[in-house]
């Protein structure tokens, strides 16, 4: 009978190899990014070369490093539609100190990490101190930040970008960290590649073995259990939100950096992307569900599609149908994948 009894329990239960693999929240987009190769190698030489790959895998990227504190922050329940607009802010912000206030680079650098710092933390605080969804207190912000980037390039510059950052003292240096690229084969790899995949670690590895991980779990799968059983649900939401808001910081310098001047309007619209970047690798919309690498395959299909789409000679407004056909196909089987996950736990 005791036997009997143990071999029933779930958490002595022996689980196949297969059952382990079915359940992970990146194996649809895993498979999801393999189609997507294959079909777009079919149709181009190009797309499957050195120089097609470093091409896909630039925009890839930057999307990747937000795709991966966005899907943290979904995890943990919740959304960042500033997330996008947050990047503009941080390299206009880095931009105005340096070229029009005569700031240090690094000192501009960091005053802008602290602004958009204390954009993470009003969203997470405001979240958690008047119980609104995430969703309304971050479009507020959106449209604030929004209308601030603008009002504020146009009062210093008069124009609405901000240039010459490529004249800055130490622009070398940081062009070598952000903006740089690796050959490889022949073809020029960007080094924010090597970035992405050093995130997608970090990103994995905070959210599977370390107690913060576990927290993102319990806060976004059941938040008032997390704070029956001691969860710092309040720390650990706004922990999310400053996390999401130094990825901006760093995409947003990447971007100055790269291209050295910066729209005022930067970031706008990218942050449905983001979103549509993790919920492709596998979090779901109500949280406590996704994984680091998902929202990277996510990036990376983004990516693939944007610039196959280019090599195999269509028109590029087919691009908004690709991305919402596989938000569309991500979302009924991330919606199969949980069923079974819930089923294998019972």
């Amino acid at each position: 009978m005791a036997a009997t009894a143990i071999g029933a329990d779930e958490r002595v239960a022996r689980v196949g190899p297969l059952r382990r693999l079915l359940v992970k929240p990146e194996l649809g987009s895993l498979i999801g990014a393999v189609v997507v190769f294959i079909f777009f190698a079919s149709l181009s030489d190009v797309f499957r070369s050195a120089q097609g790959i470093a091409n896909w895998l630039d925009p890839a990227s930057t999307l990747g490093i937000m795709a991966v504190a966005v899907a943290l922050l979904m995890i943990g329940g919740h959304f960042d539609l500033s997330a996008g607009v947050q990047t503009g802010t941080a390299g206009l912000a880095s931009g105005l100190l340096t070229t029009y206030y005569g700031l240090d680079t690094w000192l501009a650098l960091a005053l802008s990490l602290a602004i958009c710092l204390a954009i993470g933390f009003v969203n997470g605080y405001l979240v958690m101190r008047t119980g609104l969804p995430s969703f309304i207190i971050t479009l507020g912000t959106f449209l604030m930040l929004q209308g601030l980037n603008l009002g504020i390039t146009k009062l210093v510059t008069n124009t609405v970008q901000v240039n010459n950052f490529d004249k800055v003292a130490g622009y070398q240096i940081l062009r070598r960290v952000l903006a740089s690229t690796v050959t490889i084969a022949g073809a020029p790899f960007e080094i924010a590649i090597l970035w992405w995949i050093l995130v997608t670690i970090g990103g994995s590895y905070l959210l599977l073995r370390t107690r913060f991980g576990n927290w993102i779990f319990a806060v976004g799968g059941e938040r008032n259990a997390s704070t029956y059983v001691g969860v710092p649900v309040r720390r650990t939401t706004i922990t999310l939100f400053m996390l999401t808001s130094t990825a901006a910081w760093f995409v947003g310098n990447t971007q100055i950096t790269r291209l050295t001047s910066i729209q005022a309007q930067a970031g706008f619209g990218q942050e449905l992307i983001y979103i549509v970047a993790a919920v492709i690798g596998g979090c779901l919309l109500t949280g406590g569900f996704g994984s680091a690498i998902g929202a990277s395959v996510g990036a990376l299909i983004f990516g693939m599609t944007s610039q196959g789409i280019v090599y195999a000679g269509w028109d590029a407004d087919w691009f908004k149908f690709f991305l919402g056909a596989m938000l569309l196909l991500a979302v009924l089987a991330n919606q199969v994948v949980r069923r079974y996950a819930e089923q294998t736990r019972r």
